[in-house]
């Protein structure tokens, strides 16, 4: 390897490392003001007594893709997960699945860029959130969903 082979290389990974810093950020804001939505959306539950939680997820999808996030739920507990959208023409949902993969009887709906579901478990254990572009006019959509419970 000579000189300016190595100097092309070092000039390649650099040029490549400031493009994925120049673009970090913009991926990242979509995530964030999707979080921002799904904190606005649990904020009048937070109000009638419902403890919204700090754990939050969040990323990006395309038309038809899922995610899944998997959380802890205790039976003598009611909860809510709001999901949101960076993109107000969106349409996303969350549905709730059991361990054992079965779909439960949460009640979800959707308005605008958010989707809800809500659920009282039968049984403690791990739960999943299944979240999902239904459409959007955008190659990929940032979302992110927040939770909150109250006992019952």
């Amino acid at each position: 390897m000579n000189f300016s082979s190595l100097h092309l290389r070092s000039l390649v990974g650099a040029a490549s490392l400031a493009a994925l810093l120049l673009t970090l950020p913009q991926a990242l804001a979509y995530v964030d003001d999707a979080l921002s939505f799904a904190y606005e959306a649990a904020n009048p539950y937070s109000q009638r007594g419902w403890i919204i939680r700090e754990d939050a997820w969040g990323g990006d999808l395309g038309k038809g893709e899922k995610e899944a996030v998997t959380a802890q739920l205790f039976r003598g507990n009611q909860y809510i997960f709001f999901l949101a959208t960076d993109e107000d023409t969106t349409a996303i949902r969350v549905s709730i699945y059991d361990n054992k993969g079965n779909l439960t009887d949460a009640k979800s709906w959707q308005s605008g860029r958010f989707a809800y579901a809500e659920i009282k478990p039968r049984a403690t254990g791990t739960y999943h959130a299944i979240i999902e572009v239904i459409s959007s006019a955008e190659e990929r959509s940032g979302w992110a969903l927040v939770y909150g419970f109250k006992k019952d």
